[in-house]
């Protein structure tokens, strides 16, 4: 039976990492990660709040379709409010699909640190969805509205009660990926 996973978290705790690594070893998973659909979109830096609706809407038909066509998907999306968790939560219902929810939870300083590391002098060649999310935080105050965004995360996380939580630390890829499978393979 397919899975639909999300996989929330703050930016920088390694979402798409894992979601990419959770893809690869589970064949004809998709990994569907908003950000790239939302930078698909022409002047979607000009228009995020709109961009981002769209690509939420579009997500949702895929999201159908491949789990209806019998395979697990997995998103790693950032989600500071629950609307799109519970239109996730509809559509797994909707095709009798486990919804897996998981968060990933780290120490505020830590997801600074990570989230600038990303695109920091010196980094060769960052990945095109960091650039995105920093020219976005940019627009959005900065670094400083990190603490906002955990907040939101972490006050979705507490009105999803199925949430389950990884502690993630720099490095340890393994670890939170083994406790990724572990929950998956607990509730889905």
């Amino acid at each position: 039976m397919p899975r639909l996973i999300l996989l929330n978290g703050a930016p920088g705790t390694g979402k798409s990492t894992l979601a990419h690594l959770y893809a690869q070893r589970h064949p004809l998973c998709l990994a569907l990660d908003l950000d790239v659909l939302r930078g698909m979109i022409g002047g979607w830096l000009d228009r995020p709040v709109e961009a981002g609706t769209l690509a939420r809407d579009a997500a949702i038909g895929v999201v159908r379709g491949h789990l209806r066509a019998g395979h697990d998907v997995i998103v790693p999306q950032f989600l500071g409010r629950p609307d799109f968790v519970l239109r996730l939560a509809e559509v797994a219902d909707e095709v009798g699909a486990p919804f897996v929810e998981v968060a990933l939870l780290a120490d505020a300083h830590d997801v600074r640190a990570r989230f600038a590391s990303r695109t920091a002098p010196g980094v060769v060649q960052p990945h095109p969805t960091h650039l995105d999310a920093a020219a976005l935080l940019e627009r959005s105050g900065g670094l400083e509205a990190l603490g906002s965004m955990q907040a939101g995360l972490l006050d979705v996380v507490a009105s999803r009660p199925a949430t389950r939580t990884i502690d993630v630390v720099e490095g340890e890829v393994e670890r939170a990926y083994a406790a990724l499978v572990d929950h998956v393979e607990a509730l889905g």
